[in-house]
């Protein structure tokens, strides 16, 4: 390596972050009592955390992106009918669960024609192992039946057309206009509301009032990956029983008072 490389790499290390440094030693933070965290759980619940500030919300997501420039959704699909599909199949079910389930479903059927040529008990065998299978096979065919009787066996780019489906409500819309159109939509899952409301990023007490509420705060040039972002990091560190605050790349952004913020070495 030239001498030129050597400097350009010790400048790119200077110059990161500390606070991503610290995240990836597993360093950032680290947790207080189980009391101290009940409580802390019970202030963020309240609404009580102290507000950021635009240049946090920044800088936030500013990191999210340093870290993860091309964030993708974890459940597989092949064309934006699998896409919605898989989508209503998540609901109240993991990406991975959906994940063994769909490769056999989407071989046989990746269109709402062949999907309903599939019939239900079809679609209900294949994905028996996924929670409220036996609603979510009707509601395949039913929304496959009306994409082909409506939208010419589209997937509608339009949230009253998408919302219109049987089994698709705001948070599957969302997805799909993100997912498929390149909407800067934000889908408001467990994971997002519990990130958003626990370090006081976005406040609300309903998905809804979460959703209008990071539309509001989150800037622009990041709507349209915001979601994904959101998604897995309460997915993977911000997780709902004990948070990993240590490997938390905003855990000194973040006003959840049930961790202490390691100082930067």
């Amino acid at each position: 390596m030239g001498k030129k490389a050597t400097r350009r790499k010790t400048a790119e290390r200077k110059t990161k972050p500390p606070s991503l440094k610290r995240a990836r030693q597993g360093t950032a933070a680290r947790l207080k009592s189980g009391k101290a965290q009940a409580k802390a759980d019970v202030e963020a619940a309240h609404g009580e955390l102290p507000q950021w500030t635009k240049a946090e919300i920044e800088e936030a997501f500013r990191r999210f992106a340093a870290a993860n420039p091309n964030p993708r959704g974890e459940l597989q699909s092949i064309n934006p009918f699998t896409l919605l599909i898989a989508v209503v199949l998540s609901a109240q079910a993991t990406d991975a669960g959906v994940n063994k389930a769909t490769p056999a479903l989407f071989a046989l059927a990746d269109t709402p024609e062949k999907m309903v040529k599939l019939g239900e008990a079809r679609v209900r065998a294949l994905i028996k192992t996924i929670g409220l299978y036996r609603t979510k096979a009707k509601n395949v065919i039913a929304l496959s039946r009306q994409l082909v009787a409506t939208h010419g066996g589209k997937v509608p780019h339009d949230r009253e057309a998408l919302e219109a489906l049987p089994g698709v409500g705001r948070k599957t819309a969302n997805v799909v206009l993100n997912n498929a159109f390149g909407e800067p939509t934000i889908a408001v899952d467990t994971h997002v509301f519990r990130v958003s409301n626990r370090t006081g990023l976005a406040v609300g007490k309903t998905p809804l009032d979460v959703e209008m509420k990071l539309m509001e705060v989150v800037p622009e040039r990041y709507l349209l990956h915001a979601h994904h972002w959101l998604i897995l990091h309460g997915r993977y560190v911000c997780v709902a029983r004990r948070p990993l605050c240590e490997k938390c790349l905003i855990a000194d952004l973040c006003k959840w008072p049930g961790k202490t913020v390691n100082a930067a070495a």
